[in-house]
């Protein structure tokens, strides 16, 4: 008996569902791996090294290949919506107006957008930073991205153990069960004292508060740069002030209170060290001729300060999208592993 010919499949209707998973299993077949590293390279996953990634996101842009929003959305089941909180010292009440703040949510709002998700911003008491979680419990939001893990380290790791999807942008500490993300602060520290030091300095005082992980990363740093040096660490030279815009006056009088010879300083933000400038000028010493300064975090108006402020540049375009690359892979179930971005000494006017 002849056999009954089979009706033909019909090819895949462009667009759906079918013609992706086809498109996929094509950009995973021309890349040389699996179809789930291709689904976390075009989700822009840490799990996927750079030039993978960037491979593979070539491949689908000739193939014309794009995430579909609306069908990503309905198989995960969950809303599009991100949390992102930022403690404040109940003491300080340090304002969102800050330019790190500001430059931090632009870059997060960017990648948010890019990825199709809206931003939901909240704050947080910093004694109480267990409360960051609350956007996810009610359902608010699918994950939180804080911004500083200031002093309760053990709350964050309480928060991780019970599986709250949370990314914190701040230092890699011991025994740390959340992801942080965040800057080489220790080298950062360094590149700022060795410059100043390259400069011919040598009383160089530090102002920042030690007791926040990152700023004590930042003084680590310092201090090896010193010892690099054969210079010892002078506690007369190192002010703890937090990062208000009257941190710098404040610890600039501090110095001179003190009666301890300067001749730089290394502050931990640029907004300190504007501030401090500002009033060493109010005590007749000049910048960088009696004072040389270096800021932290290449914040905007430092290009535009007078003298142009040389400071620590933060990646904050990649800060952003590696946060909330690492939050989206929690979500998913997928674990994420702790990222460190690099420091880079950028060289202006008040070191020259």
């Amino acid at each position: 008996m002849p056999k009954t010919q089979q009706p033909e499949k019909p090819a895949p209707v462009p667009g759906s569902a079918a013609q992706k998973r086809l498109q996929m299993a094509d950009i995973a077949r021309l890349a040389g791996v699996s179809t789930a590293t291709v689904s976390r390279a075009l989700n822009r996953s840490p799990l996927v090294n750079e030039e993978t990634r960037t491979r593979i996101l070539d491949l689908a842009s000739s193939l014309k290949y794009s995430i579909n929003i609306g069908a990503q959305n309905l198989r995960l089941k969950h809303n599009r919506t991100v949390a992102v909180v930022i403690p404040y010292d109940s003491a300080t009440r340090q304002h969102l107006s800050d330019p790190f703040f500001l430059s931090m949510l632009g870059s997060l709002a960017d990648a948010l957008t890019e990825r199709g998700f809206d931003m939901l911003i909240s704050r947080v008491d910093a004694e109480e930073l267990d409360a960051a979680a609350a956007p996810y419990d009610t359902g608010r939001a699918i994950g939180i991205i804080l911004v500083g893990q200031w002093r309760h380290h053990d709350q964050l790791n309480q928060l991780a153990a019970r599986h709250v999807p949370i990314v914190v942008w701040g230092a890699q500490l011991a025994q740390q069960l959340y992801t942080t993300v965040g800057s080489d602060n220790v080298s950062g520290g360094m590149l700022a004292t060795d410059h100043l030091i390259a400069r011919g300095r040598r009383r160089i005082a530090f102002f920042g508060d030690i007791n926040l992980p990152e700023v004590a990363q930042r003084y680590r740093g310092y201090c090896n740069a010193l010892a690099k040096h054969g210079i010892a660490p002078d506690p007369q030279l190192r002010v703890s002030v937090s990062f208000l815009p009257t941190g710098g006056a404040e610890a600039v009088d501090e110095l001179v209170r003190r009666g301890a010879a300067f001749d730089a300083i290394f502050a931990c933000s640029d907004l300190l060290a504007m501030t401090s400038i500002n009033t060493l000028r109010e005590y007749g010493k000049s910048v960088p001729g009696d004072v040389a300064v270096v800021g932290y975090d290449d914040i905007e108006l430092s290009t535009y300060f007078h003298p142009p402020l040389t400071t620590i540049r933060q990646p904050m375009r990649a800060a952003g999208h590696a946060l909330v690359a690492a939050l989206l892979a929690l979500v998913e179930g997928v674990p994420a592993a702790s990222e460190q971005l690099p420091t880079e000494l950028i060289v202006r006017g008040t070191t020259a």
